[in-house]
């Protein structure tokens, strides 16, 4: 099983280094990881503009994989990177698994207040809306409806690990349960005692 790894990791100087261990996982558990900026000949076609060459490669990817992991969590504000949301709800259009983890255990709601304060206000007793007067959020999931629903409907849940801030990028202890918890849908290989997370 093919498993499209997505996430803001691109964006690291070491990106490569946290490409090749969640690639360790998976394969520890039977699994093939894809990591976004992996090289496809076939998407070397007609010179475009580099924005849709990376686009055009990532799509490739999502096709050809089985299945998706994200990593949704926050990424320059409260939320996941859009990018990657954008790459979960794609996979999850092809009605194939998505899974999602993110290494903060507060939920979208808490996140979005504490970034919006104090640009925010009480409407009525349990809501609360910014200072255009948008409602905010608050089922206590750990991000969006759409991102939460969409692993859920999947037949999973996101996977919240709290991490120290310097190793949000690189603890891969909620991936790895999202790995194993495909890798028992897949009916794959069992763990191999040397994949540390």
């Amino acid at each position: 099983m093919r498993v499209y790894l997505a996430g803001p990791e691109v964006f690291l100087a070491d990106a490569e280094a946290i490409a090749a261990a969640k690639k360790a996982i998976c394969a520890a558990h039977g699994l093939a990881g894809v990591f976004p900026t992996d090289h496809r000949p076939d998407a070397d076609g007609a010179p475009v503009e580099e924005h849709r060459r990376i686009y055009r490669l990532n799509e490739a990817h999502i096709r050809d994989c089985d299945a998706l992991i994200a990593n949704l969590t926050p990424f320059r504000g409260p939320s996941a990177d859009s990018g990657t949301a954008y790459e979960l709800g794609f996979m999850r259009a092809l009605g194939r698994p998505v899974l999602a983890y993110t290494n903060t255990r507060r939920d979208f709601a808490g996140r979005t207040l504490a970034h919006l304060t104090p640009h925010v206000r009480r409407r009525g007793a349990e809501t609360w809306e910014d200072e255009e007067g948008m409602g905010i959020e608050a089922f206590g999931l750990a991000d969006n409806l759409m991102l939460d629903g969409g692993v859920l409907e999947a037949g999973f849940f996101v996977e919240r690990e709290e991490v120290a801030p310097a190793d949000r990028w690189r603890d891969l202890a909620a991936f790895t349960r999202c790995v194993a918890a495909l890798a028992a849908l897949a009916g794959t290989t069992e763990e191999k005692p040397d994949a540390a997370g």
